[in-house]
């Protein structure tokens, strides 16, 4: 999967960033959550968030955590 896909990324840097959202998406559609949902709601909540509890925002712990009542978009209202 990631030959063609890595093809327009321009740089090094560019590919592992795009592996890093992948890998977001992926552990969010294998934890069942909506990857837009959780987007835009860990995007919200990352500058108010404790860095000592940064783990609550991978996919499986934000599910557990702030799946029930994710921040909203303001496109969304």
């Amino acid at each position: 999967m990631g030959r063609k896909n890595w093809m327009f990324c321009w740089t090094e840097e560019g590919a592992d960033n795009v592996a890093v959202f992948q890998a977001l998406i992926t552990s969010c559609l294998l934890a069942g959550i909506d990857p837009y949902k959780y987007l835009v709601d860990v995007l919200q909540r990352i500058s108010l968030h404790p860095a000592r509890d940064i783990r609550e925002l991978i996919p499986r712990l934000w599910k557990e955590k702030f799946g029930a009542n994710p921040l909203k978009a303001d496109l969304d209202k």
